[in-house]
């Protein structure tokens, strides 16, 4: 074994990176699950024919869009910049290569048991347009 790095090239399929971006995921606090496809895309997903929530693509550039179930009660923002922290890393580490772009989408809130969902409780300011400029993330 030699102590010197061999050039070549490696080949990653687009299913070992769908693959490693769930994994990613899924292991973040807060999220849920993927949203979409409804009772049909869970059937599809189970058999492995369809993967809704969860789209990847691989060319020249990488792109990684997910639409997601984040955990009633917790800051959404949050739980999308970690679950980005998350995707760019794994990918980094696995392939040498972060995504060109990851897109976050929040599908549904998931009431957990034992956290209730907000009352007639008004909300003592309402977000501004302003206000996802002013945060510093670039979170939709």
């Amino acid at each position: 074994m030699t102590a010197d790095p061999v050039p070549g090239r490696s080949l990653v399929t687009t299913r070992a990176i769908r693959d490693l971006v769930r994994s990613a995921t899924l292991s973040v606090y807060g999220v849920s699950g993927f949203a979409g496809g409804g009772p049909i895309g869970r059937l599809l997903e189970r058999f492995r024919l369809a993967h809704p929530g969860l789209h990847v693509e691989v060319g020249r550039t990488l792109a990684v869009d997910l639409q997601l179930t984040v955990a009633y009660g917790l800051p959404i923002a949050e739980v999308a910049r970690q679950v980005e922290v998350a995707v760019r890393y794994t990918l980094h580490h696995a392939l040498g290569r972060e995504p060109d772009r990851v897109t976050i989408r929040i599908g549904h809130l998931r009431h957990e048991h034992g956290i209730a969902p907000a009352g007639s409780v008004p909300a003592t300011t309402d977000p501004r347009a302003s206000d996802l400029a002013a945060s510093g993330t670039d979170v939709a």
